[in-house]
């Protein structure tokens, strides 16, 4: 079974940096893609950027320019870098991973930006 561990969120004040790390329990060069999604308060998930085995990135237009997706795949972890953070990137962090169309979730870890 896949395990997928979210760590690094927390509280920033609006225009501020953050960057949250995403570790798997098994060789990330595995899946086909990993990608962070969030989920507001009273909204639904939505994505935010994926990285493919490739290194090929995607991101929602959202955060675009401020987001930077990664990956160290000698620690098997993903990370999300966040700059320029604003109000409406409040979320729920979640990481995932895929084989096809197989998805694994993560528990998630919470961004609150805030002043």
């Amino acid at each position: 079974q896949v395990q997928l561990v979210e760590s690094g969120g927390g509280l920033v004040q609006p225009g501020g940096s953050l960057k949250v790390s995403c570790q798997a329990s098994e060789n990330i060069f595995n899946f086909n893609a990993l990608a962070w999604h969030r989920q507001a308060p009273g909204k639904e998930r939505e994505f935010v950027a994926s990285i493919n085995v490739g290194g090929r990135t995607d991101y929602v237009d959202s955060v675009k320019g401020r987001f930077t997706i990664s990956r160290d795949n000698t620690k098997n972890t993903i990370y999300l870098q966040m700059n320029s953070l604003k109000p409406e990137d409040t979320g729920i962090y979640y990481c995932t991973a895929n084989i096809l169309s197989r998805r694994w979730w993560g528990q998630g870890t919470q961004v609150t930006v805030s002043s």
